[in-house]
């Protein structure tokens, strides 16, 4: 039945005003709901109905990201954001259709995720004119800080002044109160001391001591940043990336991560914008355990992408050691995402390689080899203290070019086919492909960065200048126009076939060591594509016997071009080889 937009706003109101109840179980929901929805549709927007939110087109096979931040790629008297425009629309504007541009906010610390002010672009990056200007090219991925924000902040300002709004923004605790069960993902003291008009007040500080964490208990905060949000909107931002969701509740006595009041906080979010006549996308940032990771889908009504979080390590550790036993329990164990839900497949970000989703996966000795090769390979261990303040690791801070510059018997001149290997997996794999741009181009460990800053992650946070970046580019024989070059030619046969879409099926091949592959097929059941890889530093032979291609169809390798007139025979898979094996006659 089709409601009138008053009914939709009525039936609206109720259902945020359940996600209320969970959450201020003491507020009159009804009358704090009315407040959520009246600053999400500030003008009085259009509020769809179900209808509608069914028929909104989330994502296809063309779809894949690049994740950048504002001023990775510099020109002279020019700023940042609109260099990278440029840059966008000469190199790549038929290859990405969404951007994921990092905090571009004034920051006080860790790049940008220590937000000062979240209604302003920082001006040495441009204004929201260029962030509007890329919004009309691209579809726009912004980051919500919304764990914490920085100890600059106007707001924190007010925390220590006791001025409203700020003085009730923020988590305080007692160091005496049982905080032994919190799990962080840093190594420093989860409590810092700050001196306010009130005396000293010790603040909750989950990634740092500049990074001040919000106290969502006040609904006020809520609403807030439900006023943010739609800003945001207002300026062409239309995939939400919810930083480091998962340690948004603080409740002492329990870890403090994955609480079931922060799952709430993103069904309402969510519930939010499905009913946004603009179709709102959320990513929610959880670089935790795998199992934990899903759960951030919900019941098809939280997250509509997570990160596959796992993927980038458990292939890196397939190509290390030329195993793919990991890689195939992941692709095996993985639900298929239901209707409305993706998967975001990636291999590097602007952070680390997360060791979390190892954990349970990868046996303890195969960790350590993997991170002595990295340290081998010029990579950075960073730690993270768990339950009991016992300090493991957390992240491996390396550039993933460099990761894949040999195996775990050192490096060798197979860098390249190797790290192409890993970008085909991600390619083929169920999902949304994202490509981390010093992926995309090959960048090496940045050694001056992380002594200029101090900071392990840095290693992968260059910065580059646009004309030095197009000489390399426009040069065949050099490794970032390689990279680069073959990354293109991927993308494009990826986003040609419908077997590739991200709600496609996959089924995980039964091949012997050291191969390893997958067979997708189209929503319509008309296109099967066999991706196998061979992950090895040596040839092995591929039986295709062994992937079942169906007799009266004609087949043929995508990535090669060559056609397949032997279905029973054999094929040499060089090391590093992959193969997209379709039926589909008019595939690209």
């Amino acid at each position: 039945m089709c409601m009138t937009n008053g009914g939709e706003r009525e039936h609206l109101e109720q259902r945020v005003a359940a996600h209320l109840a969970v959450l201020y179980p003491d507020r009159d929901g009804r009358e704090l709901a009315a407040d959520i929805i009246g600053a999400f549709w500030p003008d009085g927007g259009r509020i769809i109905g179900s209808d509608e939110i069914r028929e909104k087109h989330l994502w296809d096979e063309s779809n894949v990201v690049l994740i950048t931040y504002g001023g990775t790629i510099r020109a002279p008297d020019e700023k940042p954001l609109r260099t990278l425009h440029r840059f966008l629309n000469t190199h790549i504007t038929d290859t990405v259709s969404a951007v994921h541009i990092l905090p571009f906010f004034p920051y006080s610390s860790d790049d940008g995720f220590s937000v000062i002010d979240y209604r302003a672009v920082d001006d040495r990056l441009g204004d929201w004119s260029d962030i509007s200007a890329i919004a009309s090219d691209y579809r726009l991925m912004a980051d919500l800080v919304i764990n914490h924000g920085s100890s600059q902040s106007l707001w924190f300002q007010q925390f220590l002044s006791d001025q409203a709004p700020g003085k009730d923004y923020f988590v305080t605790a007692d160091p005496a109160s049982d905080l032994g069960d919190v799990v962080r993902p840093r190594s420093h003291p989860l409590l810092t001391p700050f001196e306010t008009s009130a005396g000293t007040r010790h603040v909750w500080t989950t990634f740092s001591q500049d990074q001040v964490d919000f106290d969502f208990a006040n609904p006020d905060l809520l609403l807030e940043f439900v006023r943010i949000i739609a800003f945001y909107i207002a300026n062409g931002v239309r995939i939400f990336r919810i930083d480091a969701i998962a340690f948004l509740w603080k409740q002492v006595g329990t870890s403090c991560i994955n609480l079931d009041e922060t799952h709430e906080v993103v069904r309402l979010l969510r519930t939010l914008m499905d009913h946004h006549e603009e179709t709102l996308i959320i990513l929610t940032e959880t670089n935790i355990p795998n199992h934990e990771n899903l759960t951030y889908f919900g019941n098809q009504n939280e997250a509509h992408i997570i990160y596959n979080f796992s993927l980038p390590p458990l292939l890196i550790h397939a190509l290390l050691t030329g195993e793919s036993l990991y890689l195939k329990r992941l692709t095996r164990s993985n639900p298929p995402a239901l209707q409305g839900c993706a998967y975001l497949n990636f291999t590097a970000s602007h952070d680390g390689i997360g060791l979390r989703p190892t954990e349970g996966v990868l046996p303890e000795a195969e960790v350590g080899q993997m991170l002595q090769t990295l340290q081998n390979f010029g990579g950075r261990i960073s730690m993270r203290r768990g339950p009991g303040g016992v300090e493991k690791p957390y992240e491996v801070n390396i550039s993933y070019f460099e990761a894949l510059q040999g195996t775990t018997s050192g490096p060798d001149d197979l860098q390249i086919p190797r790290f192409m290997a890993a970008m085909a997996i991600m390619l083929a794999l169920e999902g949304i492909p994202a490509f981390y741009i010093h992926s995309l181009i090959a960048t090496p460990n940045g050694y001056e960065e992380v002594n200029r800053t101090g900071r392990n992650r840095s290693i992968n946070r260059r910065e580059l200048d646009l004309e030095m970046l197009k000489s390399r580019l426009a040069d065949p024989d050099a490794v970032e126009a390689q990279v680069f070059c073959q990354c293109k030619e991927l993308i494009a046969k990826r986003k040609a076939q419908p077997a590739f879409h991200p709600n496609a099926v996959q089924f995980t091949l039964a091949l012997p060591e050291g191969l390893f592959g997958i067979w997708r097929q189209s929503l319509d059941r008309t296109q099967s594509i066999f991706a196998v890889t061979n992950v090895t530093n040596r040839p092995l032979p591929l039986a295709l016997a062994d992937i079942n291609l169906i007799a009266n169809n004609s087949w043929r390798d995508l990535v090669s071009g060559q056609n397949i007139p032997d279905i029973e025979g054999m094929m040499e898979l060089a090391a590093y080889q992959t193969v997209w094996i379709t039926n589909a006659p008019d595939a690209g």
